[in-house]
């Protein structure tokens, strides 16, 4: 799934507060040359295929697949079935299939290879495809014959895939299900079986990845609130049944690695080990945050012991976001690359789950399905595996510029009327080039922002610091240590 921190609104449309939030990231798109509409041409290619998508042969809509999602949602990637084998599980999890709709080097081919990925902010939306495609005829929609990528692994009694295929054929998922309503029917026992199913093999997901050294950022979501015109943001909790979907994705995402590998060509995920300087910043994150993080306590330990319920623990959370920065993509054909694994996953991995939200999934989905058919890779998916890594490395720069622009919009607006306070702080790290400024983390309101003194910071302590501009119109936030 994406990892993006996604930034959702709840306020009235009519208050100040929206008005000023849609003015905002009206302008932010502006500066930014990013639109959620389409040319002409791509909207009429999108429309075209939609009406007539190829359909695979192969008919798998006996299965009962169903959709998790956020209740908003309808750009359906993924559906899932899971169902007991003796002592162990089999997974089913069908992709959407946008080669059905899509043809290499057509206007939303095109189009999509010049975004990389959707946008995410505030409840606002640039997305990869048409919205005919995204949402509605590419989408997993419920009672609705679609084309996918079904994906069946074999699941043993201790959480590991021991086989994996993935081919194409109709499937028709039979609910929309939200995260919030599934977590109450698991919670009072009337969920249906199969969610007994996913609970027991997210769990043991989860044990495995501890035992190898991993650990996947139980990223919470931002919500605006907006009290009487004052906004304040606020970590959404994230729910038990978020955590099991996310390791059905992330069990995917294994397996198409582990083909691509053993066949010596495809599109991994990857990640360097951490900067040490990046894991000291964090222990002070912590500190300023007044979360324990013994100093003999690796980084994946002490992930775990987060609970994204608690404000603090949910911006620690979003805090080490920062030992992702280094992540990217790398392609292969024949050799295997120098660096193939994503360090915090203690794993090789492909991003194959999302593709009606970025690009690089329909290419690495493409190569799994020829893998396991025993057919060549198409010479299309070849010919852009040199680009599609800083294609994908130039989206994602964007998607974070997107998004932080929006946060910071929305801190800068919350902090407006409290110019002239004084607020607890702790100094992460100072510029390279001015000892005077660097990056502080306030605890209420759990935030990072920039601070300037007369005289070099003191990195790592405690400090009053006063709220000296919280610009709107330029999303500034700064504070000055005396």
């Amino acid at each position: 799934m994406p990892s993006n921190r996604v930034i959702s609104v709840r306020t009235g449309d009519d208050t100040v507060s929206a008005e000023t939030l849609r003015a905002g990231i009206a302008a932010i798109q502006a500066e930014m040359k990013v639109t959620p509409d389409f040319p002409e041409a791509v909207e009429r290619a999108a429309a075209e295929a939609a009406a007539a998508p190829r359909l695979p042969d192969k008919d798998l809509t006996d299965i009962p697949f169903v959709t998790i999602d956020p209740a908003s949602a309808r750009d359906l990637d993924q559906a899932m079935h899971i169902e007991r084998a003796g002592d162990g599980y089999v997974v089913h999890y069908a992709i959407a299939d946008l080669t059905a709709f899509i043809t290499p080097g057509d206007a939303v081919d095109e189009e999509a290879h010049r975004r990389g990925e959707t946008l995410y902010g505030a409840d606002s939306k640039i997305p990869l495809h048409p919205p005919v495609i995204s949402e509605d005829a590419g989408s997993l929609l419920p009672d609705q014959v679609r084309p996918a990528l079904v994906w069946t692994i074999q699941v043993d009694a201790t959480g590991e895939g021991t086989d994996v295929d993935v081919e194409r054929a109709r499937v028709r998922s039979r609910a929309k299900l939200d995260y919030a309503t599934l977590q109450e029917q698991v919670d009072a026992g009337t969920a249906d079986e199969m969610f007994t199913l996913l609970k027991e093999v997210g769990e043991l997901r989860l044990t495995r990845e501890a035992a190898r050294g991993g650990v996947s950022l139980p990223l919470p979501e931002q919500e605006i609130i907006d009290e009487g015109g004052r906004w304040r943001l606020e970590f959404r909790t994230m729910l038990p049944v978020e955590t099991w979907n996310a390791q059905i994705s992330l069990l995917t995402g294994f397996a198409a690695a582990s083909l691509m590998v053993y066949a010596r060509v495809g599109l991994l995920r990857t990640l360097p080990p951490a900067d040490p300087h990046d894991v000291q910043r964090l222990h002070r994150t912590a500190r300023a945050l007044g979360i324990e993080w013994p100093a003999e306590q690796l980084y994946p330990d002490f992930i775990r012991t987060l609970d994204v319920s608690q404000p603090a623990h949910a911006a620690m959370v979003v805090a080490c976001t920062r030992l992702l920065r280094g992540s990217g993509y790398v392609g292969f054909n024949g050799d295997l690359p120098e660096q193939p694994q994503h360090s915090a996953l203690a794993s090789e991995y492909a991003h194959v789950t999302a593709p009606l939200r970025r690009l690089v999934d329909r290419y690495a989905l493409e190569i799994c399905v020829a893998l396991c058919a025993g057919e060549e890779v198409p010479g299309w998916v070849l010919a852009r595996l040199g680009d599609l890594p800083d294609t994908m490395r130039e989206s994602g720069r964007r998607a974070n510029q997107y998004q932080n622009s929006v946060l910071n919009l929305v801190e800068a607006a919350m902090l407006a009327p409290r110019v002239g306070e004084e607020f607890p702080a702790v100094v992460l790290e100072t510029d390279e080039k001015d000892e005077r400024r660097g990056d502080v983390t306030v605890q209420e309101p759990a935030i990072e922002a920039t601070v300037v003194g007369n005289r070099p910071l003191p990195v790592g302590e405690d400090v009053m610091v006063t709220l000296t501009k919280a610009d709107v119109e330029s999303r500034k936030v700064e504070f000055t240590l005396q």
